[in-house]
């Protein structure tokens, strides 16, 4: 059975860093990212990553601040996320498309989830 485990969340203070992971329970995937959902909003896009090229794509909300990568050995992906903001709070989940040549920023194309990991992030 396919599983994503993510691990690395937490509570910090406005400004700090949380790096989240995610392991993979096989290595097929076409692409993996990150969404995250805060109460009482939609669940919405993070970043992603291309196993095989290493591309990636942020949200304009976590550029210059989230890097993603992926270490396809231990098939883990990471989110390194700095300079954290309040709003940047909420239920991050790891995502995994197994179709090539989907979008990988769209949640309906997604085919596995994680359960999730709780960021808090206090001002």
């Amino acid at each position: 059975q396919v599983q994503l485990v993510e691990s690395g969340g937490g509570s910090v203070q406005a400004g700090g860093s949380l790096r989240l992971s995610c392991a993979a329970s096989r290595s097929t995937y076409y692409c993996m990212g990150w969404f995250r959902q805060a109460p009482g909003k939609e669940r919405e896009r993070v970043a992603s990553i291309y196993l095989r090229s290493g591309g990636s794509y942020y949200a304009d909300s976590v550029k210059d601040r989230f890097s993603i990568g992926r270490d396809n050995a231990k098939n883990t992906v990471y989110l390194q996320m700095n300079s954290l903001k309040p709003e940047d709070t909420g239920m991050y989940y790891c995502a995994a498309i197994t179709d090539s040549g989907a979008d990988c920023r769209e949640a309906p194309n997604i085919n596995y989830w994680g359960q999730g990991t709780q960021v808090t992030v206090s001002s």
